[in-house]
């Protein structure tokens, strides 16, 4: 296990940002890390890169404790803070060559590991340019590479992709998933299409609770709570049917059909939600309605409960 988090709380003065979270993360996993701004996000990761000491509670990286054998747990990680630290007027070679050096490499070491991020993180065209020249997204690069200099098993990244432009977006995404084949990475984001782009699990946290687990497929299943149907039907251009008392009731009477939407129209085609119980698939039975009243079949498709659905339900604040 690259990582096992126990019971971990943290409180600051009389206000408890995580509350007895437990949780882990298997070597080679990129797991997203998913909660509204304050859940617990940037503390959680704080701690488990021995920033900052839990109030109670462990956590162990690659079997070393974070309080007792920290100096070993640094060696393990590599962390991307959401405010980049990064000295603006060293050349990105200088800036890599010391954070080497601080993580003790030795000479033949870093210019091998020096090359490598170069390489890795697409820094070569401005190896020599002061870090304070770049664009965000090229910093975010020099923030990535410095990272993982000392070649860590384990990357810690927090907002890796805040206020970058969507191109930079897409290719930061790009290197945690090629980064992601070799290492185990904790993404930890409020933006819900980071972790669909890029994540193999997600864990979303909400007031310092985590308040679900598992791989988007599962959440999606989990929170799903019946079956949705999208349909398109389209009428002839003479037809006179009203779609609320002629088309929604045929809908509404097929057997297994718990409700029926009607979601507009444009011109003669006209869209509908059909909801159905938990594992009842009645695309077959909608199929020959369809037919038998002579109206055509545009689309029909099932409907997944998005991320965005799941979190929404889980975060939501009670008015």
């Amino acid at each position: 296990m690259a990582i096992a988090v126990r019971n971990l709380t943290k409180y600051y003065g009389s206000e408890k940002a995580i509350n007895s979270i437990s949780f882990d993360v298997k070597s080679g996993e990129i797991l997203g890390f998913l909660g509204p701004n304050g859940a617990g996000k940037t503390t959680t990761m704080k701690i488990i890169t021995c920033y900052m000491p839990p109030t109670s509670g462990s956590v162990e990286v690659e079997g070393f404790n974070i309080e007792t054998q920290s100096l070993e747990v640094r060696k393990r990680i590599g962390y991307l803070p959401e405010l980049n630290p990064l000295y603006f007027d060293m050349t990105v070679t200088e800036y890599l060559e010391y954070i080497g050096r601080l993580h003790r490499l030795d000479s033949a070491m870093l210019r091998s590991r020096m090359k490598e991020m170069m390489e890795t993180c697409g820094l070569g065209s401005v190896r020599y340019k002061d870090i304070g020249e770049l664009s965000k997204g090229f910093r975010q690069r020099v923030g990535l590479a410095q990272a993982m200099i000392h070649d860590p098993e384990v990357l810690i990244l927090d907002e890796p992709t805040s206020g970058l432009d969507p191109n930079q977006i897409i290719e930061i995404r790009n290197l945690i998933r090629q980064l992601g084949r070799a290492k185990t990475v904790v993404l930890s984001t409020h933006i819900l299409s980071e972790v669909q782009a890029t994540c193999d699990r997600v864990i979303i946290i909400n007031e310092g609770v985590i308040v679900a687990d598992g791989t988007l497929e599962q959440l999606q299943h989990q929170f799903q709570g019946a079956e949705s149907i999208s349909l398109e039907i389209k009428l002839p251009e003479s037809s006179q049917l009203n779609p609320l008392t002629d088309i929604t009731p045929k809908l509404q009477a097929i057997p297994l059909v718990e409700g029926v939407e009607y979601n507009g129209a444009e011109k003669n085609i006209h869209r509908f939600i059909v909801r159905s119980g938990m594992g009842n698939d009645v695309r077959e039975s909608i199929f020959k309605c369809v037919v038998q009243e002579g109206w055509t079949l545009l689309e029909m498709s099932r409907r997944i409960t998005s991320l965005e659905e799941v979190f929404h339900k889980l975060t939501k604040q009670e008015q």
